[in-house]
Parts: structure tokens; C-alpha cells; sequence
């Protein structure tokens, strides 16, 4: 007679699998199944679509295994692109980890306003991950792109995910605090600078402040510290008609127009919004 098997080493359907996932993800997610999904992909090498067209398929051991260690690191707390290793950013998959902050939807904004300028020489100031210097380079071939950033380890990600889209040559990669090596005449400087007001800090979602890098979040006193220097060195580098990017918190239009106009006297100065209709990019143009 066969020998039952003991209900801990029985094998698990995805469809099985999937159910009690996303009730563990149910506390720390707005979409639990959908991340549950994404985690499965993630340790079974199958594409999402795949998952859903094998709901009946058997997890193997070492799979039910890796997966239970990714559901209770993410039930814990860590961001699901830190457990992938993966982000889409403006159509484009980028490794992330957690020397860089995670590229979020409302930079593609930045995005957008630097294209429809279309510029041949860009600086990317604390490039992180280099989402939004490797985008620009992949929708501007004529580019030529500069991004620094303090940290070798972030600049390493941005290395390697240049590489990945193929625009590494265009690209170059310098371990700076912002813009003070650089020369100009540039077209563009783009910025994606810590803003979250020091005094704001203990409010962030604990998968934000205890897990992301707070030196790429944290922009001091009032959260326009960083934002100040880069109004300050941003004419030395820019050509005349220039323009310097920066993404802004939500409600810091008012303060940042106003450090904008007092740094760079007769620039013209705007606010353009995200999606939701808040505050997210300093235009700055000479």
C-alpha cells in the first residue's frame, strides 16, 4: 500500500499557492494578488501569464520553499522590487536594489518634460538606479548624457542597467555630490533630489524609511536642502536658454518657485504637475 503523504511535504498547486500568498500579503498590500503573482513569476521563471494559464501545475520543493522565504520578507515589511530585483520604469525594466531608491511612476514626469525639449547634452544630478538618465538616452540617440551620484554602490546599478539598455557609451558614470565636477554648456540638468522634509521622516510608510536609502530621500529641514544647491549651481553649468529639471514634493510648488525666483533672477520658473494633479517638477529655464 502506498505510503500517505504528511500534509507539510505534500505538493502545492500555483492556484493553491497564489490563495494563501495573497491573504499573507493581504496586510502589507493594496494588491495582494497581484504581488503574490509577481513573486511566483519571480521564483519560477514563468512569465505572470504563464502562472495564470497553470494554475493546476505543482510547485517543486526548493520553489514552495524559495517562495515562502519571499512572502514572509515581503509580509515583514521589504518592497517587492528589492525582492525581484526588478522595476519598470517609463516601458523599461531596471534592476533595482537596496543601494537606490525604487523609480517611481510620478518621476516619469520628469521624464516627459525633458524629452519634449529634446536636448543634446544632459546632466543627471544623483542619477540612483540611472532611470532617468537611461531613459532619456534610450529616447534621445543623439544624446549625450552625464550622471553622477555620491555612492559607488548606486552608480554600479546604474552601470549595469545602462549596459542592459544598450547605452553605456552615452552615458558617463561619475561618483560626484551633484553637479560640482562638471563643466558646461549643457541643454538640460535633470534631478530627481532627496525632498522629503527631515520633520517628515517618522510619518513615511516603514517600507519607505526602513528600507530605502535615506540619503537619496532625506532633503533635510523643510525638504528643499538639496533642491537650494542645485538652484545654485545650475547656471554655471547651463547654456543661455537652458533648463534645469527637478522633481518636487506634492505641496512644494509654492516654497520651491519662490527659492527658484530668488536664486535665478529672471529665469522663468514653473510647476508642472503629476497626474494627480500635485506638485512634482521645478522648471527652471535662463
Amino acid at each position: 500500500m502506498r505510503k500517505p503523504v504528511h500534509p507539510h511535504t505534500s505538493p502545492e498547486s500555483i492556484a493553491t499557492a497564489l490563495k494563501e500568498a495573497a491573504s499573507v500579503l493581504a496586510s502589507v498590500s493594496e494588491t495582494p494578488r497581484l504581488e503574490a503573482e509577481v513573486l511566483l513569476a519571480h521564483v519560477t521563471g514563468l512569465t505572470p501569464t504563464a502562472i495564470l494559464a497553470r494554475l493546476e501545475r505543482l510547485l517543486a520543493p526548493d520553489e514552495k520553499a524559495r517562495y515562502n522565504e519571499l512572502l514572509a520578507r515581503r509580509a515583514a515589511g521589504v518592497p517587492l522590487p528589492y525582492l525581484t530585483g526588478r522595476m519598470e520604469f517609463y516601458g523599461l525594466e531596471f534592476t533595482v536594489t537596496p543601494d537606490v531608491l525604487i523609480p517611481r511612476p510620478e518621476t516619469e514626469v520628469l521624464v516627459e518634460q525633458a524629452l519634449a525639449r529634446n536636448p543634446r547634452t544632459v546632466v543627471d544630478g544623483g542619477t540612483g538606479s540611472g532611470c532617468i538618465a537611461i531613459a532619456l538616452a534610450v529616447h534621445l540617440p543623439q544624446a549625450r548624457v552625464w550622471a553622477t551620484d555620491i555612492s559607488r554602490a548606486a552608480l554600479r546599478v546604474a552601470v549595469d542597467n545602462a549596459q542592459r539598455h544598450g547605452v553605456a557609451d552615452r552615458i558617463l558614470f561619475i561618483q560626484a555630490d551633484l553637479l560640482s565636477p562638471l563643466r558646461g554648456p549643457v541643454d538640460l540638468i535633470v534631478s530627481n533630489p532627496p525632498y522629503v522634509a527631515e520633520e517628515e521622516w517618522p510619518a513615511l510608510p516603514a517600507s519607505v524609511r526602513e528600507y530605502e536609502p535615506r540619503q537619496a530621500l532625506d532633503g533635510g529641514p523643510g525638504g528643499l536642502m538639496v533642491i537650494r544647491r542645485l538652484l545654485k549651481g545650475a547656471p554655471r553649468l547651463l547654456r543661455p536658454g537652458g533648463t534645469l529639471l527637478v522633481e518636487i514634493g506634492a505641496g512644494q510648488g509654492d516654497r520651491a518657485t519662490a527659492l527658484a525666483r530668488s536664486s535665478t533672477p529672471g529665469a522663468r520658473v514653473r510647476i508642472h504637475s503629476d497626474l494627480a494633479g500635485r506638485d512634482r517638477v521645478l522648471e527652471v529655464t535662463l
